[in-house]
């Protein structure tokens, strides 16, 4: 079979997986079932037909409208379609028709639903976090080759220290976060009766918690599948990608609420992408090597 063949029908099929995961976005915060029933209109709620339901061609045939009440189809749809396809055919392009290559795909399935649910609602359901850190515990367990290594043990092993690394650089920084936040709070309570102090910190008083505990599953999600090397990486990535858009939020849209699962999401691929490469050429990973090899358990 021709590779453009192959390739053509992997787009194909992620593009399909796009409309599904679309249906993911609009009922898992909703908590209505991801089954049952099919696919319908948000508007009228009639069902939509299968020639309707092309992924990408059909918004662009139909014009954007529902057939049967004309109402505006949003645009997120044929971009998370776009977007899955895309992503599909990068990363098992980049790793391969593999095992890892199809988990990876999978894990970048999941990051795409959870951004788009905390762009919107601010929050990233426990069943995609949670749910998704039992299946990467699992799956590197069965499928070792995840953490560059045959033996399953250590694979296991490698697993939980990843998840406990990504889930644990979060649940840090988001608690001295939320410390200093509590302080900001109790300091505006002891300036209450100074009008100019008590107008700049009444702010803070209704401000929600610095790190949501979404996101903190979420990086032990992506950990337990990708090793701690990498979710460290993300880590850092993550608040490089979210400076400019955050300063936009605060600037145009008055609001301190910025949903940092899209950021984190960005973070995990790239690093999944580029992550070792750039330990390598870095010589960070050497660095850790030795450093190891010293004060490892092998001493």
């Amino acid at each position: 079979m021709p590779s453009w063949l192959v390739w053509g029908f992997i787009v194909a099929v992620g593009a399909c997986a796009g409309s599904f995961l679309n249906v993911c976005i609009y009922r898992m915060p909703r908590e209505e079932s991801i089954v049952w029933p099919g696919s319908r209109c948000p508007h009228c709620q009639k069902p939509i037909a299968w020639y309707d339901n092309i992924p990408v061609l059909s918004f662009l045939a139909l014009r954007a409208q529902c057939r049967q009440c004309h109402q505006p189809i949003r645009w997120r749809y044929p971009i998370v379609e776009a977007l899955t396809a895309a992503s599909l055919l990068a990363v098992l392009w980049q790793f391969g028709l593999t095992a890892v290559g199809v988990i990876y795909a999978a894990l970048v399935c999941s990051l795409i639903v959870a951004s788009f649910i905390d762009l919107e609602f601010q929050i990233i359901p426990d069943e995609i976090s949670l749910g998704g850190l039992a299946i990467g515990v699992a799956l590197s367990a069965l499928v070792p080759a995840l953490h560059d290594t045959g033996d399953r043990w250590v694979s296991l092993e490698r697993s939980v220290i990843g998840a406990l690394t990504g889930g644990g650089l979060l649940y840090v920084t988001g608690s001295a976060g939320n410390v200093m936040l509590y302080g900001l709070r109790r300091l505006g309570v002891a300036l209450r009766h100074h009008p100019a102090w008590r107008a700049r910190f009444a702010r803070y008083r209704h401000m929600r918690d610095s790190m949501g505990g979404g996101d903190i599953k979420l990086m032990a999600m992506a950990g337990s599948l990708l090793g701690w090397k990498i979710v460290t990486l993300a880590f850092f990535f993550a608040p490089v990608l979210a400076l400019v858009p955050g300063l936009f939020m605060m600037v145009f849209r008055k609001t301190h609420v910025i949903p940092y699962g899209p950021f984190l999401s960005l973070g995990l691929v790239i690093a999944m992408f580029y992550g070792e490469t750039m330990l390598r050429s870095s010589g960070i990973e050497e660095t850790i090597r030795l450093m190891w090899s010293f004060y490892g358990p092998s001493r």
